[in-house]
């Protein structure tokens, strides 16, 4: 389904080439900023060259019962920032915005004040969250059935970013998304109407490989978001050979899964500094890291 320049819905890959902001159809060119949580974090995001900004949310005074939306990622649980101030402040630029909820009793407020802006913000909107356990991951998880209840009964035309809890432990055999994880997520999303996102870890994504790409051949409304953690262990050479591999595809059935998937790997490489591309240890040079995926977007570390 066609939407609309400036929905809140809207593919963000379509809106930047839309809205000229990046110059092909790649996730590459798609800058992040995540954390943009206090004030300080904030400017720098707006002053920054980031199509998309990410900030986390939770309720101040939440024992209570009642409170209000500020910017903090736990463990802290107070912040010079409120989702009020956050959201005037952004509304005047031209970013995409992802919010990321750590809990369930912000969601309903900040939804409210969402709402309330909604003619004033003409461009893609993330609502994401932590719904189920994932592989090493916490049994702590925002309640699937309300968080979703509540956000599409305030916001039904935002995109949908709804992941697991997963942990990742160096120099061990990490195991990926199983079976039973990925179909119990097809379960949960089948009765949605919007686009989700399925954000997954990178050093998590090769041993999921066939569980991944069978959620994403589930409906043409999916997508992975890939995030790594700052310091996770992953392979470029794995990444590249799911774009280089799935590009080359071309039946009708997986070109929408080989655009999918080219901008998620493109995505990934976007989540590594220049630093950490400089120091890959591996026969592929970064000149021939260019030469299959093109020029090298300006990168900035990001991590969830």
């Amino acid at each position: 389904m066609e939407r609309e320049l400036g929905a809140w819905s809207e593919n963000v890959l379509d809106y930047f080439l839309n809205t000229e902001q990046i110059k092909t159809r790649d996730g590459a060119e798609i800058i992040w900023y995540h954390a943009a949580n206090n004030r300080s974090q904030m400017k720098k995001a707006i002053q920054s060259a980031a199509h998309m900004v990410e900030a986390d949310i939770l309720l101040c005074g939440e024992e209570e019962g009642n409170g209000e939306p500020i910017m903090a990622h736990p463990p802290e649980t107070n912040s010079d920032n409120t989702l009020q101030t956050w959201l005037n402040e952004i509304v005047n630029t031209k970013k995409g915005i992802k919010l990321d909820f750590k809990s369930l009793a912000a969601v309903k407020p900040s939804m409210m004040l969402l709402e309330g802006i909604k003619l004033h913000l003409r461009r893609p909107v993330w609502i994401n969250a932590d719904i189920l356990p994932g592989p090493n991951g916490s049994n702590t998880v925002v309640d699937a059935k309300r968080f979703l209840d509540t956000v599409t009964s305030f916001c039904p035309d935002v995109t949908l970013s709804l992941g697991w809890t997963t942990g990742w432990q160096p120099q061990q055999c990490n195991k990926g998304y199983s079976w039973a994880m990925v179909k119990e997520m097809a379960q949960i999303c089948d009765a949605l109407t919007q686009p989700v996102t399925f954000p997954v870890r990178a050093a998590l994504v090769r041993q999921s490989k066939s569980e991944l790409l069978w959620l994403l051949q589930k409906s043409n409304r999916y997508s992975l978001t890939v995030w790594t953690g700052m310091h996770d262990e992953y392979s470029i050479e794995d990444l590249l050979y799911l774009r280089e591999n799935f590009d080359k595809k071309r039946s009708k059935n997986s070109v929408i899964l080989a655009q999918r998937l080219s901008s998620w790997v493109s995505c990934c490489i976007n989540h590594l500094s220049r630093a950490q591309l400089a120091s890959i240890q591996s026969p592929l040079s970064q000149q021939s890291i260019q030469q299959r995926l093109g020029p090298l977007p300006i990168l900035s570390q990001n991590v969830m």
